[in-house]
């Protein structure tokens, strides 16, 4: 079985969302439980105010590191479509300190249960190996394609 560097994937081919609304710049790791992303926070990305991103892009970086699971799945395994999804829940989200520009996001998401297009995961985001985010997700996947 060929080695997959994860890495060299364009995500988006993997997401539903479009610039300036991308959150994640690389898939590092995929597999049926666990997947992680990467994503260098700019001074032009839409969430930043000043030099910090807005904590709404924390929540909105571990949805968008879910569709790259699902786009994974739906495009490279499946051979589909890529399929929109939504936020269902946050849950225990903790935000232990602010995000600046020039820092990157890595954020793994553990799969704890998927039943009828419903995803519950684990999520933590850290920074330099420093954990600054933790939360559950809930995400509902449709049978919508995602418009190219």
């Amino acid at each position: 079985m060929n080695e997959i560097d994860f890495a060299s994937i364009d995500v988006l081919e993997l997401l539903p969302q479009r610039p300036p609304f991308v959150m994640i710049d690389k898939l590092l790791n995929f597999d049926e439980v666990n997947t992680t992303t990467c994503f260098q926070v700019r001074a032009d990305n839409i969430f930043v105010e000043g030099e910090v991103l807005n904590p709404c892009a924390l929540v909105e970086n571990i949805a968008q590191t879910c569709a790259a699971r699902m786009g994974y799945i739906n495009h490279y395994i499946y051979k589909e479509n890529v399929k929109l999804g939504f936020i269902g829940s946050v849950r225990d989200l903790i935000i232990l300190r602010d995000v600046k520009v020039g820092e990157v996001l890595t954020t793994a998401i553990e799969v704890m249960e998927e039943i009828m297009g419903l995803t519950l995961v684990r999520a933590t985001v850290t920074v330099a190996g420093e954990t600054i985010v933790t939360a559950e997700m809930k995400i509902a996947l449709t049978d919508i394609d995602a418009a190219a």
